[in-house]
């Protein structure tokens, strides 16, 4: 199937310059949507995965599903602040300031394996923090999976040792 023709590219959003890629008209179709977590599944189905976390919000419409897909357990990256229980964070900057991810410190078991699935890797701040969080609890990140790659910003640099792939790069 041809992924990208399912891509909105909206230009100048969020700001002059910016070429948005809005994975939205993809999880609208149906087949489209289901097609693309069995694409990504056939990307990583070798590796050795206990359970697959997302950050949000659009790493939980990625992650969720390849996890019930592939019979694994999802764990939620949130902002901080998010989850009721005990949690650990983590924060990062983003371009106009700074913010915090959160995860249950009784998400993720010492030693387990765990896969990143999230929409888009672009700078790669979001995942890096997100590797952080997983390896504080004692997991141990086998890979990161998305539906998109901006190869122009470079956030595959920042996750060197890491396996990284994707479904539709830009």
């Amino acid at each position: 199937m041809d992924f990208k023709s399912h891509i909105r590219v909206i230009e100048d959003f969020p700001k002059p310059g910016i070429s948005f890629k809005d994975i939205t008209t993809l999880l609208k179709d149906g087949e489209a949507y289901r097609a693309s977590i069995q694409a990504i599944e056939d990307l990583v189905k070798d590796l050795e995965i206990d359970v697959i976390a997302g950050p949000e919000a659009r790493g939980f419409v990625v992650g969720a599903p390849l996890a019930v897909q592939m019979g694994k357990g999802f764990i939620p990256i949130r902002k901080s602040g998010k989850l009721p229980g005990e949690t650990v964070e983590e924060g990062y900057d983003l371009e106009y300031g700074s913010d915090k991810l959160a995860v249950h410190r009784d998400a993720i078991q010492p030693g387990q394996k765990v896969l990143i699935a999230d929409d888009l890797l672009a700078t790669g701040g979001t995942i890096c923090t997100t590797v952080k969080l997983i390896e504080q609890l004692g997991g141990v990140v086998v890979g990161a999976v998305f539906m998109i790659q901006l190869e122009e910003l470079n956030g595959r640099e920042k996750l060197q040792g890491l396996r990284v792939q994707s479904l539709m790069t830009y």
